[in-house]
Order: C-alpha cells, then structure tokens, then sequence
C-alpha cells in the first residue's frame, strides 16, 4: 500500500513536470522572461553614463542580464554569442590560424544551439520549432560565434553564467533616435562643380587633379620612388559604384596601368528567409569616395588620383552607411574582414566606419583578418549628435587596427571640426582648411568625372592606407609590423607619442624612401 502511493506521487510529480514544461516554464527552472524590463530611454541612459564614466566604447558585458534582455526585446530579437571549448586561452589570437573549426569547436556550438532550442520551446510554448527556424545567418565554420533569434530570458541568464561563452549581445540594438544618422563624410557623394582651384594641382603629365592634402604628406615626392605597384588594399565600406569608370573599366587608365580591382558584397537586406544578398554597387557613395582617395587612378578624365594609384583595389559593401549598426552590417563586416583575410593579394584593410557599441562579432573579424597577416586602418569616429563628445570609436580603439583621425592645415594639432581625438589614436592625416570645415581633401563621386570634397577621420583613414600601401611596394618582402615601424619613424611626433594624436603627421616620402621625416 505504501509503495502504490509512492509511485502515485512519482507519477503525478512526472505530470505536473511535463505540464509545466508545456506551459512555456523553461527547463532549467529559470524564467523566460524577467521581473524587470528596461524602457529605451532608460537603456540609452545607462550606455551614455557608462562610456562617459569609462571613457570607452560601451560593452554589454556592463549591463545587466535585465537590461541586456530588454535591448534584445526592443531590437530584432536577434542574440551574438562569442563561445570557446573548455579550458582554452586566448582564442582572440587563434581565430584565423586555422581553416575551420576544429570538430571539438562545432560540438560546443551544437551543445549551445540545443540548449537555446530547448529554452526557445518552453518560452513559446511550440514543440515543434527548430533550430533552423532560430537562424538568421548562415553558421560560420570558421569564426566561434553563433547569431540566433531569442526570446526566452532564461538563455540570456545561461549563457552568462557559462565560463565558455565570450560575449552575449543584442545583435541588433541602436539607440532608436541615432538609428538613422550618418557622419559629416557619409553618404550622398555628389560632384562638386564649385571646388576652389587652390585645393588641388593639376598634373603635367596626365589630365588629373592632385589633392592639396597629398602636398601636406609629401605624397607627391613619394611617388618618384613607389605609386603602390602589386599592393592589395581592401575597402571595407558602402561598396563601389558602377557609375564610376575610375573604379571600373578606366580603373587602369592612364599611369595606372596592369593592375585590377575586384568588387564584392558580403551585406545582405531583409530578414530570414525574405533576405537577400545586395550587389556590391555603392547606393551611399561613401565607399565610393574612400576606395578613390586610396586607390582612384593617374587617369586622364580630369578626375582627382588616389595616394596609391599603382595598388590593386579589392572593394567590399558590407554596410549601408558608416554606422555599425544593425545585424546585416555586423554579420557583413565580419565576413568581409574573412573575405579580406582569406586573399593572399590583399595586403591592407581600410575601414572607415564604426560605432560607439563595442561588437564582438565585429570583433572576431577583427582577429580573423589580424591573425592571418593583415594591415587593419579604422577610422577614430566622425560625429553624430550621439557621438559628438566620444573619444576613440569602436574598432578603432582595438589594439589589433591602426587608429587614424583627421587635423586642421595649421602648425598647432587641432582636429576637424567633427573628427574624434583620443589616445588610441596612432596617425594623423592633414584633410581640412585652417579657415574652412568644408575644404577637405578630394575623391571619386558615385558617377562623374568631376570630383568631390570629402573629410573626417574616414578620409583620413583611406589617406593613411594608400600611404602605407606606397611604403609597402618598395619592399613586399616587409612585414606589417616593419610598415608601422617606417610610418612612425617617418612621423613629425616620434620618438614621443602624443596622448590626443598618436605619432602625429606622417611624412610619406620619409616613410618610403627609410630616412624618417
């Protein structure tokens, strides 16, 4: 009689389990949604607060598990993982030694995949959802990180409190009102039919116009001694557009001859199944203007020539404008930093973009593309009202990229007008009018041979590029390290580093032919 009513108790506790189960309760006895939700202005509060008290870009590491769940509710549901296997040490170093992920990485993914399945069919009360319907990506086979669709609290508190996961964070999150900004020097690059005729030279030799800012570097008297020949330099940006013959069949024109460019995308637009791979033509224009101040051709339309107009040009749209931002453009960034890193002829990354949220999946592209021998430039921010105050942005601020910003024509370090300073700052490049914020240096517009004005720390950023790209050629045998070594030693600030502008202003004639500024 005891042991009948035992088993009835077993029994009836076994029902009531698989009752609550059903009813949405997550397995793990925690909850699927928290106590506390967090409204959007709170959220943004609490970001400002923390880089302000910090001094840095912001991380979700700093939030709570409440806080990180109400950003995800509000943003596209979409979660970032960064994961590791048991007992491994610095996979920001390893990321990119290898091919693909060794299978012990691929059974961790998949033990955090079931769990978040698991989680995701108690919370919507749906037996039969699975993992497939959870993805909005691809898996990547190359970089340990997952991007998943999540509504169950309860997986946020897991992952958090699992030694193996590096990073959670809501993929998709952006202050709402700052969604839709651009920087000073985003889209809209039209030609300008009103540049001062002070603000370029033209050339004897071929019909082009040689930007004031090349003078300020000594650009000019580099090239007698490298113009970038069998470089690869990769922008990762907007795109390039197929509206301008300078990045297409004139892109070897002129003094520019035997060399190639190669245009991708790696950005999609949509969500799920309704998402589609966009084109690699630039719709923004910004791209466009940076691959051009890089890589724009010693052509004979009359156009402006790029600092490197030997090197090859490898263009990438990974993003719709120059904010970081939204889950496309960060799973685009990254697989453009794998795109860049897995080419053997790219030599140079440039990057004119950025946030002031730190990503990691952003991030592990980062390493990818590091690890594998690359060049990384990233531009220290151009201001948005959200940005305006910020130092250093986010990747610029990472150990793993060169930080450039941009400085005024005078004898005094003063940066643009919306150019950011900071001490992770490492180059500096000449690109605004002492007594003008709208002179800039000049680039490719999306269509036209008529050039444009273009500035900020982006333009600055593509400068630096094309330079290294010159010091490069007079010996590829170099290594990225012996690049940096000649830039600083070529800089008006060496041996002593400033805390606002890094080594200051390089000198590139100095940096190509070894003799320091």
């Amino acid at each position: 009689m005891k042991l009948t009513r035992n088993l009835a108790i077993m029994l009836l506790m076994v029902m009531v389990f698989n009752a609550c189960s059903k009813e949405g309760v997550a397995p793990t006895g925690q909850q699927s949604v928290p106590d506390q939700m967090f409204t959007a202005d709170e959220i943004k509060e609490f970001v400002v607060k923390t880089i302000h008290k910090e001094q840095k870009v912001f991380n979700w590491e700093s939030a709570s598990d409440e806080m990180l769940y109400s950003a995800l509710m509000q943003s596209d549901e979409i979660l970032t993982i960064g994961y590791q296997i048991d007992g491994f040490d610095n996979v920001e170093k390893w990321i990119g030694t290898e091919d693909r992920l060794p299978e012990q990485w691929i059974e961790q993914r998949t033990e955090i995949l079931n769990q978040i399945l698991l989680n995701e069919k108690a919370a919507t009360q749906n037996e039969n959802l699975k993992i497939e319907d959870l993805l909005p990506f691809e898996l990547d086979n190359e970089i340990p990180t997952i991007a998943v669709k999540v509504t169950s609290f309860a997986t946020i508190q897991e992952l958090r409190n699992n030694p193996n996961i590096r990073y959670v964070e809501p993929m998709g999150y952006y202050p709402d009102s700052e969604r839709n900004n651009k920087s000073d020097s985003g889209c809209g690059s039209q030609p300008d039919y009103n540049i001062n005729s002070n603000d370029y030279t033209n050339s004897s030799t071929y019909n082009t116009k040689i930007p004031w800012v090349h003078d300020k570097h000594n650009i000019p008297d580099a090239w007698a001694h490298s113009n970038g020949n069998n470089i690869g330099i990769c922008i990762i940006d907007t795109g390039a557009s197929d509206d301008q013959n300078n990045l297409g069949n004139q892109f070897d024109s002129g003094a520019s001859n035997n060399r190639f460019v190669e245009k991708y995308s790696t950005k999609y637009s949509g969500s799920w199944w309704w998402k589609t791979l966009d084109a690699p033509h630039d719709q923004c224009g910004h791209g466009t203007s940076m691959a051009g101040l890089a890589t724009a051709p010693w052509g004979t339309d009359g156009n402006s020539v790029g600092v490197a107009y030997q090197s090859n040009l490898v263009s990438v749209r990974a993003v719709e404008d120059v904010i970081i931002n939204t889950s496309n453009e960060k799973d685009g960034v990254k697989n453009a930093l794998k795109l860049a890193g897995n080419k053997s002829y790219v030599d140079i990354v440039s990057m004119s973009l950025g946030d002031v949220f730190y990503s990691g999946t952003v991030a592990d592209g980062i390493y990818y593309a590091y690890n594998r021998g690359k060049l990384i430039f990233a531009a220290a921010g151009t201001s948005t009202s959200f940005t305006s105050w910020y130092g250093v942005i986010f990747p610029a601020y990472m150990s793993e990229t060169v930080a450039v910003t941009g400085i005024k024509d005078q004898n005094t370090y003063e940066r643009c007008a919306v150019c950011h300073s900071g001490s992770e700052v490492d180059f500096t490049v000449v690109m605004e009018r002492a007594n003008s914020t709208s002179r800039h240096s000049l680039s490719l517009a999306l269509t036209s041979d008529q050039p444009n004005y273009v500035g900020g720390s982006s333009c600055s950023t593509a400068t630096m590029a094309g330079i290294a790209a010159l010091v490069w050629a007079t010996d590829p045998g170099m290594s990225r390290t012996d690049i940096i070594n000649r830039l600083k030693n070529s800089s008006d600030n060496y041996p002593n580093r400033d805390g606002d502008f890094g080594w200051g202003k390089v000198n590139a004639y100095g940096a190509v032919t070894d003799t320091g500024y």
